[in-house]
Order: structure tokens, then C-alpha cells, then sequence
């Protein structure tokens, strides 16, 4: 798995890395356009405007919520990810830090309308992703939504179809979703398969 330096020394590069595997209709970024799209227009539907992106990478989403107005703040372990998304979203809120330690010191009294969370969550485990998402939602506003987007499946026999069809290129040191899994302690959770290997989850 990368870690923090990893991925600054891929920053410049990972947009046009995710275009390719989405563009190829390939492992792990088929449907990726389709998934932030899918939560660009749940987030628009709603009267939200307090958004926290975590692992929000280069941006790509929140610059979208904040060109319509909406107050962004962000977690990263990325400096050179900050970078880029600070150039982007000027008067945004980010901070380096790694999720898998929770919600840093700074954000911990904060309650927000809409969390967020694309292609990043698949670094925890299946144990530490419901901890995790359980902590996030006691950072929700009344009616507020955790939004997940991800590599995900509906069941594990997908999961196991996709790792095969992709071969050498399955990251084994990734934990990705699988809706029936999950589920079982979030049984309200709304899952909407968007390609053969992504997906969006919505949580109350």
C-alpha cells in the first residue's frame, strides 16, 4: 500500500492515471466519473452545505461542491495532494492527516451535512471501516449522509469474478467494499452498484 510519500511522488500524475483505467473500462477505475456524478447529485438534492472530504486526493469533487458555494473541509496524508487541491479551492479547509487514526484534533468538535469519502476508504480494513464509518456518523448533522464511493461489490462471488478477471493487477493490500458485508452493521445503508467494480453507499 502506499503511504504519504507514495503518494505525493503520484499526485501530479493520478488523474490521468484514473482516466486511463476508467477510459479502458478496466480494474480498479471503471464507472470512477460515475461515482463522484452519483454523489455530486445526491449532495445537490439535499440543503446541505458543510462538506468534509476525507482522502480527497486532488480534489476533482470537492472543487465541484465548492464552485456552488458549499463550506469544504478536508482530510489528507498527503501534503503534495493538498497542495494541488489548496490551488484549487483557495478559501477551503485541509488538513494532513491519516483517517486511519480517526478525525483529527482540529475537526473533532465539528458536526457537518455531508461527509464524504471516494476511492480512499478501501485502505481500511472491513473491522476498522465500521468503527470508522460508526464514528463519522456522530460527526453527522440531523438528516445529514455519509457517502462512500469506491471500488465495492454486491457480494463477495463479484468480488472474487473482478479479482480474477483482473489478475496481476488485484491489489491484495486493499480492503474493498462488499455490500452484503457491510451491511450487516449498517443495515439502513443504500447501495447503488455503478460498474462491475464500483459502487456509491449511503449512510444516515
Amino acid at each position: 500500500m502506499l503511504d504519504s510519500a507514495g503518494f505525493d511522488l503520484w499526485a501530479n500524475e493520478y488523474d490521468k492515471t484514473v482516466c486511463l483505467s476508467e477510459e479502458a473500462d478496466e480494474y480498479p477505475f471503471a464507472g470512477y466519473k460515475n461515482v463522484l456524478n452519483t454523489i455530486y447529485k445526491r449532495i445537490k438534492l439535499g440543503n446541505g452545505k458543510t462538506v468534509l472530504d476525507i482522502g480527497f486526493g486532488t480534489g476533482i469533487l470537492s472543487k465541484k461542491l465548492y464552485d456552488e458555494g458549499m463550506e469544504i473541509f478536508g482530510i489528507d496524508f498527503s501534503q503534495e495532494m493538498i497542495k494541488l487541491a489548496k490551488e484549487k479551492m483557495p478559501n477551503a479547509a485541509f488538513y494532513q492527516y491519516d483517517f486511519s487514526k480517526g478525525i483529527p484534533c482540529e475537526l473533532s468538535e465539528m458536526k457537518f451535512d455531508c461527509i464524504i469519502c471516494t476511492y480512499a476508504i478501501h485502505h481500511l480494513t472491513d473491522a476498522d471501516k465500521v468503527v470508522f464509518i460508526k464514528e463519522l456518523q456522530n460527526r453527522l448533522n440531523p438528516n445529514g449522509e455519509i457517502l462512500l464511493g469506491d471500488v465495492a461489490f454486491e457480494t463477495k462471488q463479484s468480488l472474487e469474478e473482478c479479482m480474477k478477471k483482473a489478475g496481476d493487477e488485484w491489489d491484495d493490500e486493499e480492503f474493498y467494499i462488499v455490500d452484503e458485508e457491510l451491511s450487516k452493521d449498517f443495515p439502513d445503508m443504500i447501495f447503488e452498484k455503478i460498474s462491475f467494480c464500483s459502487g456509491v453507499c449511503i449512510i444516515k
